[in-house]
């Protein structure tokens, strides 16, 4: 797959593509259907695929401060775009000067002259251009004018409220990872560097890695988790892959006030995972936060946690 970031990189002989176009922040069940028709159109007239995507995410740019927690890395989006069939993820950097661009300007720009679009696949909702002045059936108008088919798919629905990237982090910052994970189609992942934290935990005997993870990560809510670590190598890809009791919060106990993400993998304690770019996969949430009045009664909860966590997840 070809990745490019900025319309520089796109090849001068690339010719015509199936594109489709969206901030597509998590890749969940809804996108999954609008690039899948993408690649069934590509297929049928024989073309690649390209998956137009933004960096950062344009609410940050328009509205500074209100950037949403993403659910899942840049990277990460790539790969599972790529999963659906995409031949080529241009990433285009999303700046000021780019949001002020009218419609047409953007669908010369962009499609025409440098996609060769013939079909350019969208959800219903889809907007584009200075001030979201563009919409589908705008979309379609210059379609008519420049040379390619726009078709436009239905948003999904599920338990009747529509799939959305907004809808999902609720669900995670409520901790209903297995609701998110409906709607993502997967479970949600964290991604960080492990570094080193208090290793109070290998002193209590349940070694974990601490995840430093990027500004804006959807985190899910304070708890103790049931899931997966993974360690992954330098394309994002799972290396190696451990079921884990997963822990997020400030460690009330030690009167400690900054936020971890922990994962110690079940019966391991012989990991050295400093450095290593990790990756936790969530499966159930197991219970809230809670304070204990010694580090004994800790351990015991640990235990309890550890055998939940085996149960669901080993």
């Amino acid at each position: 797959m070809y990745r490019w970031y900025g319309l520089d990189d796109v090849p001068a002989g690339w010719g015509e593509s199936v594109v489709t176009i969206g901030k597509f922040d998590g890749v969940h069940r809804g996108h999954q259907r609008i690039v899948a028709r993408a690649a069934q159109v590509g297929r049928e007239r024989n073309l690649p695929v390209v998956v137009i995507t933004f960096d950062p995410h344009p609410d940050e740019v328009v509205r500074p401060g209100s950037h949403p927690p993403f659910l899942c890395s840049a990277r990460r989006r790539a790969e599972l775009l790529a999963g659906l069939g995409a031949e080529a993820v241009c990433v285009l950097p999303f700046t000021l000067e780019f949001s002020r661009l009218d419609p047409d300007d953007f669908v010369r720009t962009v499609l025409v002259e440098r996609m060769h679009a013939a079909v350019v696949v969208v959800g219903e909702d889809f907007r584009f251009g200075h001030k979201a002045a563009g919409d589908v059936k705008v979309l379609a108008k210059l379609g008519e004018k420049y040379d390619f088919t726009t078709e436009s798919m239905p948003l999904l629905a599920a338990d009747g409220a529509t799939v959305s990237s907004s809808k999902i982090r609720r669900m995670l910052a409520e901790g209903d990872v297995p609701a998110a994970a409906r709607e993502l189609g997967r479970p949600h992942r964290v991604e960080g560097v492990v570094v080193r934290g208090h290793q109070r935990g290998r002193a209590l005997g349940f070694p974990t890695a601490n995840l430093e993870t990027p500004p804006h990560t959807a985190i899910p809510a304070d708890g103790v988790y049931a899931g997966w670590l993974a360690s992954l190598d330098d394309e994002g890809r799972d290396v190696r892959r451990w079921p884990a009791a997963i822990s997020i919060g400030t460690n009330p106990t030690f009167g400690e006030g900054e936020q971890t993400v922990e994962a110690y993998a079940l019966d391991r304690d012989d990991l050295d995972l400093y450095g290593v770019h990790a990756a936790i996969d969530f499966a159930a949430r197991l219970r809230g936060t809670l304070r204990f009045d010694s580090v004994g009664a800790l351990v015991e909860q640990m235990r309890e946690d550890v055998e939940r966590a085996r149960a669901l997840v080993a």
